[in-house]
């Protein structure tokens, strides 16, 4: 939005009166300075004003047949695209109550009949510079106000670009793909979504938190990244010292992303989330999941809401070296986890959700391509 003002253009001057004399008058007092228009009722008022070039600042007698300049003023103060026009009282009525009255209803002077043209120009340019001044400033917050949006916007986009350079540098060394990353942010964001009125999660599920979740759940695994490439992509069982190596992983996710927080110097929102998501996903319900082996509602909810959504992803698809599990059967494993892995009302709502998962498991679904693609990356990575 330009800030620039038009000081080439002659502002426009309404002048409203019911005497024929008046308005002869205070054209030819006006029009070398401005550009007139006449009205000589409140009813043709109104109609200039709401056309397609309203005027700069409107004269505007009191006493007329039909509305009277109170009224006009009043309608045209009550109105958003006209309230802003400054309406400068005309009139032989010299009481105080009257123009008190004229005050209260928004005019922005009040001139005596007789009229002393000196006074009528100064007061007139008064007000045409006090409006043009506050234009420029509502120009001017509009324009700041475009700009933070804008500025928010690009600070967004840069999070979520961080994000997913993140989560897909983790993805290249996992048997998972990108599209296990997308999958799990909407499983998460619908959960949270069909849960943010229930009354164990209602305080913290607000729209604001559902955001930041889904900002943060791609780097779930981010840990990975730390983890040998010898038991990351081993195929088959780990043993029980591999299996030990493998669970550092959550505890690598969170110290990395403090790490990166540290290097900014200061808290942001939807990190906090990430590490605990990243720290808290393989918790379990019933207290024997790692690496804290907390249980029931010491594990925060963004991890109880990722661990359904990773356990249901990672049976129901296809990787290098498996087939995917059917739907059907990786939601029954997911309702045999109710009260021992997973958070009883997660599953519930879960349970209501199912087609929701299936049809995001569809839609993100990875393609013969990308496993390929996949299997031909872990092989450069495993030499």
């Amino acid at each position: 939005m330009s800030l620039s003002l038009d000081f080439t253009r002659k502002p426009v001057i309404l002048v409203v009166d019911d005497t024929p004399d008046n308005l002869s008058l205070m054209a030819g007092l006006l029009k070398d300075l401005y550009k007139v228009k006449v009205a000589n009722h409140g009813e043709k008022a109104l109609s200039i004003v709401r056309g397609d070039s309203p005027p700069d600042l409107i004269l505007l007698d009191i006493m007329m047949p039909g509305l009277s300049g109170y009224e006009v003023c009043k309608i045209l103060k009550d109105d958003a695209a006209t309230r802003d026009i400054p309406v400068i009282f005309l009139t032989a009525m010299i009481g105080t109550e009257d123009e008190k009255k004229g005050l209260e209803l928004g005019a922005a002077d009040f001139i005596t009949k007789p009229v002393n043209p000196p006074i009528v120009l100064a007061r007139v340019a008064t007000q045409l510079q006090n409006k043009a001044a506050a234009d420029f400033l509502k120009d001017q917050n509009a324009y700041l106000e475009a700009e933070v949006t804008r500025r928010g916007r690009e600070l967004a986009a840069i999070q979520d670009v961080t994000i997913l350079a993140m989560a897909s540098l983790a993805e290249t060394r996992d048997n998972d793909t990108g599209n296990h990353i997308r999958r799990t942010q909407h499983y998460l964001k619908i959960l949270a979504e069909r849960l943010k009125d229930h009354p164990r999660f209602k305080l913290f599920l607000d729209e604001r938190t559902i955001d930041m979740l889904f900002k943060s759940a791609p780097l779930h695994d981010i840990g990975k990244v730390g983890i040998p490439d010898r038991i990351l992509l081993k195929p088959g069982r780990f043993e029980p010292h591999e299996m030990d190596i493998m669970k550092t992983h959550c505890a690598l996710g969170r110290d990395a992303i403090q790490h990166a927080e540290d290097q900014l110097g200061l808290e942001v929102e939807f990190l906090k989330y990430a590490k605990e998501i990243a720290y808290g996903h393989q918790e379990k319900w019933d207290g024997s999941g790692y690496p804290q082996g907390l249980a029931g509602d010491a594990i925060p909810i963004s991890a109880r809401l990722m661990a359904v959504a990773d356990v249901y992803d990672a049976l129901i698809s296809r990787r290098v070296y498996k087939e995917g599990m059917p739907h059907a059967k990786a939601v029954g494993i997911i309702v045999e986890g109710r009260g021992s892995h997973f958070d009883p009302d997660i599953v519930d709502a879960f349970v209501l959700l199912a087609d929701q998962f299936h049809a995001v498991a569809q839609r993100y679904a990875d393609s013969d391509d990308e496993l390929a693609h996949k299997a031909a990356t872990l092989k450069v990575i495993t030499g």
